[in-house]
């Protein structure tokens, strides 16, 4: 019986326990930019000892040594030497010649060393999880291997919308174990929004005590009016979970990024205080509790809205230890500040020609505050709009354009796109009856694969400013963590290769019929969550011909069967197995429906795919 620690641990680690000699039978994701399998193999037993070098490689060997102990019941000693025989190895003092990320795997028979300087020894453990042998008994090993990597691009991210709907701190710490296992090294924490205030201000406690909360919150799809759940709704993190949050990423050199909203998105903030709204008297105000834009935001004209946002930072930034504070400043209508008498005194008095030279105003005065503290500020792209200080990042998330813009003007960018793939909230297959609930949009694993974060067109200078790429997960239509699991995974796969791996070691084809259903196959002994790919090699078509052979299907889960119907029904694991090809035959005038689904071994099926024989011969 696999303990519970022991199927926290395996959600790390890929499964394929191989000897041949090639670079594919090695299952890591994201693809290392080199690797050489040779002869033999280094068996793991109970003379196996753990080294180290430092005190801060003793960290990653200590990780090491609690996961062999949970996941094969091996208690190995663990020594401050590398001398000696039998040893898994963790090195600093010959990772020299190595940048920080960068790291070196080597398995012989007689000794495993991992080579790198913290982070890099880190992501050297992480391949190294990836590469054992998913078994409780029997002989464990190793295959020998030299393994060479580093990242492609310095900021590698994930995001997670806490506004819209709240996970508690136990499932903020496995969504960080999921991102450190994929060489991930951001988190970009989404703590305010209209439908919630997530995050304690001791000088400001009505923000949890009003702002955390919603009387209800809309059911099903967006509509006006819509139908509601009349269940009151809400959650914050306090200051001393947030630092448990930060250290525990940190453990795994992952930087916790924190999103406070402004100017937009603040219904939840004004109303706990509405006099941070334009106008005299405004409010009152509710948190919101259905989806969208609303028209209420921060009064840019009120120095009272300077001073309750600075005194929050105050706040946030002693729990944050990241140089970025992201600030969003996306989707700010700018219908209330038209008509406020405070924000039109600004524009005036600062000779603003318009409210989007009213919202450059306020992010550059945000952000003149924020370096005043040693940070930098992140914004959607957005921010770009009346001008912007070249210290700021820009996310580009409505397309690559405001990405290109950016960094042609100068700023640093970390690409985001919708239109690559990167919102996890989007629909994951093109048909809408087979997918959960979800925004819209559509983003298949294949689609972020082949996103390219870099631009072309942008100069070898301007390129430089493209940092990374980022995927976000916004929880409109994502109310449990394990939907949040579902639209991760196996998604997040396809972001590590692209943010990871170098353009020319990629290959859709080893990624998505080799590496992807094995670790699919490890992921599916833990219970967790994901989205079953379809099968490998039908799509969804029509062919006219008389007589079709159905050839060359894989399941998408490694060690999964494909069921299949020509009755036009859906198939299930009741129908027919596909064991190898099939000839579908169709009379004259007559169409035959050949539909597949992958069922893992967990049971979990994925969406049927179905190739639409039709024979136009008339009888």
């Amino acid at each position: 019986m696999k303990n519970a620690l022991y199927v926290l641990c395996i959600f790390t680690f890929a499964c394929l326990q191989s000897n041949a000699q090639t670079k594919t039978a090695f299952a890591i994701i994201p693809q290392p930019n080199s690797v050489m399998a040779r002869d033999g193999s280094f068996v793991l037993n109970t003379s196996t000892q753990i080294a180290y070098d430092t005190d801060s490689d003793k960290k990653t060997a200590n990780l090491f040594q609690s996961f062999i102990k949970n996941a094969y019941g091996l208690n190995l000693p663990i020594q401050q030497s590398g001398e000696g025989d039998h040893l898994i190895y963790f090195s600093s003092k010959n990772a020299a010649g190595l940048t920080n990320e960068a790291y070196e795997l080597q398995v012989d028979p007689d000794k495993v060393v991992l080579k790198g300087k913290e982070a890099g020894l880190f992501y050297a453990y992480e391949t190294l999880l990836q590469i054992l042998p998913d078994t409780l008994t029997g002989q464990l090993t190793i295959p020998a291997v030299t393994i060479k990597d580093q990242p492609r691009y310095a900021y590698r991210g994930l995001h997670l919308d806490v506004g819209r709907h709240f996970f508690p701190v136990s499932y903020i710490k496995k969504y960080i174990d999921l991102i450190a296992a994929y060489k991930l090294n951001n988190f970009h924490w989404h703590l305010t929004e209209d439908q919630g205030w997530r995050i304690e201000i001791k000088k400001y406690p009505k923000l949890t005590q009003i702002g955390a909360f919603r009387d209800q919150t809309l059911l099903g799809r967006y509509r006006n009016p819509g139908e509601y759940d009349s269940i009151r709704y809400g959650g914050f993190y306090t200051q001393d979970e947030v630092k448990e949050v930060v250290a525990y990423a940190a453990a795994r050199y992952v930087k916790v990024i924190p999103e406070i909203e402004m100017p937009g998105h603040a219904l939840a903030a004004l109303a706990s205080y509405p006099e941070l709204a334009c106008g005299d008297h405004p409010g009152p105000f509710k948190v919101g509790q259905t989806w969208g834009v609303f028209d209420d935001v921060y009064c840019a004209g009120k120095e009272e809205t300077f001073k309750f946002i600075e005194n929050v930072l105050d706040e946030v930034l002693p729990l944050f230890p990241s140089t970025y504070i992201h600030i969003g400043g996306d989707e700010c209508p700018k219908t209330r500040w038209k008509t406020c008498p405070y924000c039109q005194k600004r524009m005036k008095d600062n000779g603003l020609k318009d409210e989007h030279g009213l919202q450059s105003y306020f992010i550059q005065r945000i952000e003149k505050y924020l370096n005043s503290k040693g940070r930098r500020i992140i914004g959607w792209d957005e921010i770009l709009e009346g001008g912007l200080a070249p210290n700021a990042t820009v996310m580009s998330w409505r397309g690559e354009e405001g990405g290109i813009d950016a960094a042609k003007q100068g700023h640093d960018v970390i690409m985001t796109a919708n239109s690559y793939g990167l919102y996890f909230d989007h629909k994951q297959g093109p048909d809408s009856e087979r997918e959960p609930l979800s925004i819209g949009g559509y983003s298949s694993l294949q689609k972020v694969y082949i996103a390219e974060p870099t631009p072309k067109g942008l100069s070898a200078e301007e390129q430089k400013h493209i940092l990374g790429v980022q995927a976000n997960v916004w929880t409109e239509y994502i109310e449990t963590s394990n939907k949040v699991d579902f639209m991760v995974l196996p998604r997040i796969y396809a972001l590590s290769e692209i943010a990871w791996t170098a353009p020319e070691h990629k290959d859709w084809k080893n990624f998505s019929e080799v590496r992807v259903p094995a670790r699919l196959a490890v992921l599916d002994l833990t219970g967790t969550t994901y989205r079953v790919p379809e099968v490998i090699g039908l799509k969804d078509t029509v062919v006219y011909a008389s007589s079709y052979l159905v050839d060359q299907l894989l399941p998408s889960v490694k060690g999964g069967k494909i069921y299949y119907t020509l009755n036009g029904l859906d198939p299930s694991e009741t129908d027919k197995e596909y064991k190898g090809p099939i000839t579908v035959n169709v009379p004259a005038g007559k169409q035959r429906v050949f539909k597949a689904i992958v069922v893992a071994p967990s049971g979990r099926t994925s969406n049927f795919v179905e190739t639409v024989i039709v024979n136009t011969k008339k009888k």
